[in-house]
């Protein structure tokens, strides 16, 4: 999909993740959506927590293997 972005953050600690992510969501066009990788136990609660906060939509959150991957949309 053209409109998606992909951010790779598997690896990173808290709060790392939602920084990142939080950061990457404001240079997106509203409509747009961005897929999140994460390998942060603490981002199952914090990324959807940051999109309740920021209005942002949190279409999807799933465990591939080992990462947490999220889709949002801006």
């Amino acid at each position: 999909m053209e409109d998606t972005d992909i951010l790779d953050l598997r690896g990173l600690n808290c709060p790392l993740p939602v920084m990142k992510t939080r950061k990457h969501l404001k240079r997106m066009a509203k409509g747009m959506q961005l897929v999140v990788k994460a390998t942060d136990p603490m981002s199952a609660i914090d990324i959807p927590h940051m999109c309740q906060e920021d209005g942002h939509v949190l279409i999807e959150s799933k465990m591939v293997d080992d990462v947490r991957q999220f889709k949002i949309e801006c």
